[in-house]
């Protein structure tokens, strides 16, 4: 199950990209938006996402709504994977889900590397993935590397990838596609060890 980023809708080539990517590896893979991305559509205001704990209590509604069998895996990009992260332990500790996969994690605000949002994930115990670009402004491979993350955390990194995973060119010979396609395998075979 996967949550978009604070300012991008579920249907963005990003998140179209890695729905497919994930699908093509196996994953069954679930979008939604929160109530005020949604809003948007109707004519609503381009207001900022609303306080944590209502996209919390968003995401625990999703997750409740939905109906499958199998393990669950939730996460999302950005903001997305940041709120999933907040949830994780407590749904993992009763068995609801399998693990978190987040990509492009907001570790601080852009531009605010002091401002860490990593508290949480010091303590992790629910098996986590995060994929991230090693120049994502967020969190770039040199900030990650002096964090006190959980070793429930795994990385992934994706070679001079953004926050949108998307490389400069001629200096790798990737494009952004070519890191979803990777995110998506690294998600595959990680899911399969849990």
């Amino acid at each position: 199950m996967l949550a978009h980023g604070a300012g991008a809708a579920m249907d963005t080539s990003f998140m179209t990209g890695l729905a497919e990517a994930l699908a093509a590896k196996g994953l069954r893979t679930l979008r939604f938006e929160f109530d005020y991305m949604a809003q948007r559509r109707t004519g609503g205001s381009k207001r900022p996402p609303p306080k944590m704990p209502v996209l919390e209590a968003e995401y625990r509604e999703q997750i409740a709504e939905l109906a499958g069998d199998g393990p669950l895996i939730i996460g999302g990009k950005s903001m997305g994977g940041r709120v999933a992260s907040l949830i994780a332990d407590d749904l993992f500790a009763k068995g609801q889900i399998a693990g978190l996969a987040c990509f492009g994690y907001p570790f601080h605000p852009t531009g605010k590397p002091e401002n860490l949002r990593t508290a949480h994930l010091e303590t992790l115990t629910c098996p986590a993935l995060i994929c991230q670009g090693t120049r994502d402004p967020f969190g770039t491979a040199e900030d990650v590397a002096g964090y006190n993350l959980s070793g429930a955390i795994a990385m992934h990194w994706l070679e001079d990838g953004d926050h949108d995973f998307k490389p400069r060119k001629r200096l790798t010979g990737l494009t952004a596609n070519d890191h979803v396609l990777a995110a998506a395998a690294a998600v595959s075979d990680w899911a399969s060890t849990l």
